[in-house]
């Protein structure tokens, strides 16, 4: 399978791969557009956009858009991240050039209908009300915040509440004409797709929009700190996190392998210790995120109010010890899970397209797979001991606690068992 590049004149670029033996392709436009990428007045407006993308064009109306991909079988779909918007679909070879032009309608015509914009304000504000009311999804984004105080990636991708009540058209308006530039846009395939039909359909769909700068994100700073709300829940509920390493990091498959070993897995080294030996708790993980330019190791656990302290106490022991003690066994378990997941996942033309796109935007150009596979086995246990020890004593740290948390130990706690 070979990964084809063509960039446009005016920036935007084309990235396929052609996948033999399938009936079917993946296509979707990931535009460089997320939650980061607002000021705080607009926090929330990326992930609107996104809603508001299927509510209808000048040519289609909303039932219309889902219709025509419906009506040959296929799906459509999007999705707001921290530092991407995607807009993408699934369908069989012959209609590839259906699905190009609804995703390009969707993004060139919006018309942002007065009457569409309050009904997807309600669907939204009631997504936000969900949010809140699922302890395990909300804290993450209250972790977040702890993490990246006063910076975009801190804020939550929905928005608050106040917000989202008040974006207007000519909101949403100007945050298309700031940031859904060609040169800020990803066209993605994979699957039964031509490159070079392909790029003459986005040619004729998106070559005539014209060139502009961008301004760049606030760059990220992981400053740390600490929240507790304190709610009457069945369990406590805790995350923590520790600064990472960035997509573009020399070591970014080091820190992706020490979290799988840490507690990515049923044999990793949290879930034995605190789950299995100990029965502290019924779900317990690590996993490490990254954006352009910083990271993030992630801990999650829920326990009973009783046993909170002991749970924060051992997460902090075992990240110590394993910084000192961490196998080959281990190295090479967690090195397996890491190419296995990355390999099975890349069976579907949706898993391709959307790995092109984030690496076109990661690296500017797709690496072969054999060459990540090189990167990932080239990681020593020398590079995992270390990368656990900077985790582990040296990191700038959050901490996000919710439900019986009034006596779960302080992050200065916590921080100072780390150097003790």
């Amino acid at each position: 399978m070979t990964v084809n590049l063509t960039t446009l004149d005016n920036g935007f670029r084309i990235v396929t791969e052609h996948m033999p033996g399938l009936q079917s392709a993946a296509i979707g436009v990931w535009v460089l557009a997320g939650a980061r990428h607002e000021d705080a007045a607009q926090n929330g407006i990326a992930h609107f956009l996104e809603h508001m993308a299927f509510k209808g064009t000048k040519r289609r109306n909303a039932l219309e858009i889902a219709e025509a991909i419906e009506d040959v079988g296929g799906y459509i779909n999007a999705y707001t991240s921290r530092e991407v918007t995607a807009y993408y679909a699934r369908v069989l070879a012959d209609d590839v050039p259906l699905a190009l032009d609804v995703v390009a309608d969707i993004l060139r015509n919006p018309v942002f209908d007065a009457r569409e914009i309050e009904v997807e304000r309600g669907v939204i504000l009631q997504e936000i009300g969900q949010a809140l009311d699922t302890p395990d999804d909300i804290i993450f984004d209250w972790l977040q915040e702890q993490a990246y105080p006063n910076h975009p990636l801190g804020r939550t991708i929905l928005g608050p509440e106040d917000r989202v009540r008040s974006f207007s058209r000519d909101d949403l308006t100007r945050f298309v004409d700031q940031r859904y530039r060609p040169g800020q846009m990803i066209l993605s395939a994979a699957g039964a797709v031509d490159h070079d039909a392909l790029v003459k359909l986005a040619e004729e769909a998106f070559g005539d929009m014209q060139p502009s700068n961008t301004i760049a994100p606030p760059a990220a700073k992981f400053t740390g700190g600490e929240t507790r709300t304190v709610r009457t829940l069945e369990q406590a509920h805790f995350a923590m996190a520790f600064e990472s390493s960035n997509y573009s990091s020399p070591d970014i498959h080091t820190a992706q392998i020490y979290a799988s070993a840490l507690g990515g897995s049923m044999s990793s080294r949290l879930f034995q210790e605190i789950r299995e030996r100990r029965g502290l708790c019924y779900t317990i993980f690590a996993q490490a995120g990254a954006y352009a330019d910083t990271g993030m190791l992630t801990i999650y656990a829920g326990t009973s109010a009783e046993e909170m302290e002991s749970l924060g106490r051992l997460t902090v022991d075992e990240m110590k010890r394993a910084a000192e003690d961490f196998s080959q066994a281990e190295l090479d378990r967690a090195r397996a899970q890491m190419k296995a997941g990355l390999l099975m996942g890349l069976e579907s033309p949706s898993s391709r397209a959307e790995r092109s796109a984030r690496m076109m935007q990661i690296w500017g150009r797709v690496p072969d797979l054999e060459e990540v596979v090189e990167r990932i086995d080239a990681v020593t246990l020398t590079d995992l001991r270390s990368h656990a020890e900077v985790i582990a004593t040296q990191a700038p740290a959050a901490l996000a606690l919710y439900g019986p948390v009034s006596h779960a130990p302080s992050l200065q706690t916590l921080q100072e068992r780390r150097a003790a």
